[in-house]
């Protein structure tokens, strides 16, 4: 029986082996070879030469057809070069004092929490997090497949441990003040719990907070902390790593590569790796932009530069107990009112910036004071020193107020030695000069700025800038106990409304009330001009055409130019729409 069947299957096979062996024919195409057969040989090339136009618009028509159903997907792949004023020191998130340490912190490490594109905080570390009814206390639990550079788990033991190195005034971190009183606890593994004396709604983006793996760090003592080589080759859970540094003759780094960090939470960034090259002046970095030595870089601006609302606020800010003519309404409205902001920020700015009356910057759900309109800066101030007794003597050039027994004459503003603020101050002084006050300009460099003047509130008219922060706290700055050093209310400024509702503002996790509070606070603060308030900056970022995926958020330090620089990619692929969606 099975011999049999075995001879059916190989009779079987034989027949359609011979199927397929026959030559078949299509009619149309056997008459087509006829015709040529027959045709004159200059016929038939020409025919040959029809047939292969034919075929190549064929061909040409179908990828045609196929790219125009294909979508363009971000693509693995490709470097940046960014250059940048200054050099690092500590890439390190609880010692970063300058732009050039947060750039390369915030690369290289991640928090709690971060920043998306739009400036709201997103999970980064962690997965997920609850905040207490009475809003003291914060609970967070970790991702499973969070971990640093080296491939080694973050855990709550690397929070606590970060958290407890910001609290260690041994340590003399920038951090130490934000953290301080604050309790950190590892429930377990990955659950990690802060409790916080009082509630106080700004502390979520504290949590964004680079974490340090303390299995590297933690038996380094606090004065071996800022000598550690993990400085410099720090190990972190952010999107890329350093790859390599270069150094001068004097050790100072010159230039650092970042590569991709394939462990990262959301996956391995697009670009390979980023490359840094640092410089001494401003004007060295713009000659390296113009030349194509790098090809992006912030505060330099290029064709095409991207812009962002920076958290910033620049005025004149007035010192009445160095000179009590300040503790004036109308000597101080005066003043600014003198000043054609619109005016300043084109011819100094050029244009890349927004003139402000009050303390809250501009990008977030206040509504800014209005810009008086004035054809005659100059007669409007005037005007209203007149209004309250002030007379104006042309050979003294002062202006004097019989009753008050007061002079408003020279005033000297203290500022930066650097070319911004420098530029400013000069089109401050052609605007009071015109209100007949000479004006004396003393430039500082910005440490001796802040020791020597600042601190000791040794100025009466100071040129500066606060960065407020997204969060809007400005409690540091205007709340009365905050007049005196370290506070920074440099304007002296005491309003008990506004003490009350700066406190109300930071305690309160209801969204709505606190914008109600910062909108009074920007009126009252306004009406009472501590400052003249002159302009909150734009960020300006050049960036090359090609560089895709870039979202800019509220910018409160340059470092958070790179809040989606995971997402960001120079190569793509194209494939067909649904792969489009199963990549994203």
């Amino acid at each position: 029986m099975t011999r049999t069947n075995g001879s059916r299957s190989r009779e079987y096979v034989a027949r359609w082996r011979e199927r397929f062996a026959r030559k078949h024919t299509v009619r149309v195409f056997e008459f087509l070879r006829e015709r040529v057969r027959a045709a004159s040989p200059s016929d038939r090339s020409m025919f040959y030469l029809l047939a292969i136009l034919v075929g190549i618009a064929s061909i040409s028509s179908l990828y045609a057809l196929e790219q125009s159903l294909l979508v363009r997907v971000p693509s693995y792949g490709g470097t940046l070069v960014e250059g940048e004023v200054g050099s690092p020191r500590f890439i390190n998130p609880l010692l970063a004092i300058s732009d050039a340490d947060r750039d390369l912190s915030a690369l290289t490490y991640a928090g709690l929490m971060g920043l998306s594109g739009t400036g709201t905080l997103v999970p980064v570390l962690a997965k997920s997090y609850s905040i207490s009814p009475d809003g003291k206390t914060y609970t967070f639990i970790l991702r499973k497949d969070a971990k640093f550079s080296d491939g080694t788990p973050v855990t709550a033991a690397d929070v606590v441990f970060t958290v407890n190195e910001a609290q260690n005034s041994g340590l003399k971190s920038p951090e130490y003040a934000d953290w301080s009183g604050v309790n950190v606890l590892a429930v377990d593994q990955r659950t990690v719990r802060f409790t916080l004396a009082k509630p106080y709604e700004p502390f979520l983006g504290l949590t964004t907070l680079g974490i340090l793996p303390a299995h590297l760090w933690q038996n380094i003592s606090s004065e071996e902390f800022p000598f550690s080589n993990l400085e410099t080759n720090p190990v972190g859970a952010g999107p890329f790593k350093i790859a390599s540094i270069s150094r001068d003759a004097s050790g100072l780094i010159q230039s650092v590569s970042l590569a991709e960090n394939p462990y990262y939470v959301f996956g391995r960034p697009y670009l390979d790796g980023i490359r840094f090259n640092f410089y001494s002046r401003t004007e060295d970095l713009a000659s390296a932009l113009a030349s194509g030595a790098v090809e992006s870089a912030y505060g330099v601006s290029g064709k095409g530069a991207l812009t962002a609302p920076y958290a910033r606020i620049f005025g004149v800010f007035w010192n009445p107990s160095e000179n009590p003519v300040y503790a004036r309404l109308e000597v101080r409205k005066a003043l600014s009112l003198a000043l054609d902001r619109n005016a300043i920020i084109k011819s100094v700015l050029g244009g890349y910036a927004t003139a402000i009356m009050g303390p809250v910057p501009p990008g977030g759900s206040v509504k800014q004071v209005a810009i008086p309109e004035s054809k005659n800066p100059t007669a409007t101030a005037a005007q209203v020193l007149e209004a309250a007794g002030w007379v104006y003597d042309g050979n003294a050039r002062v202006w004097k107020n019989a009753s008050a027994k007061q002079t408003l004459g020279t005033i000297t503003i203290r500022t930066s030695n650097v070319p911004e603020l420098k530029n400013v101050a000069s089109a401050v002084k052609t605007y009071w000069e015109r209100l007949g006050i000479p004006v004396n300009i003393e430039l500082y460099q910005p440490g001796d700025l802040s020791q020597n003047v600042i601190r000791p509130r040794k100025y009466e008219a100071l040129l500066y800038g606060m960065v407020v922060g997204r969060d809007e706290d400005l409690y540091a700055f205007w709340d009365s106990q905050e007049r005196n050093d370290p506070g920074l209310n440099i304007a002296l400024y005491a309003n008990k409304t506004v003490d009350t509702l700066l406190e109300e503002a930071r305690s309160s996790n209801d969204q709505a009330l606190r914008a109600a509070d910062l909108q009074k606070i920007e009126d009252i603060v306004a009406a009472d001009y501590p400052a003249a308030f002159i302009y909150a900056p734009d960020f300006t970022y050049t960036v090359p055409n090609d560089l895709k995926g870039v979202v800019l958020p509220q910018i409160v330090t340059p470092a958070d130019r790179f809040a989606t620089v995971a997402r960001w990619y120079r190569s793509t692929d194209a494939v067909w729409p649904f792969f489009a969606q199963q990549k994203h």
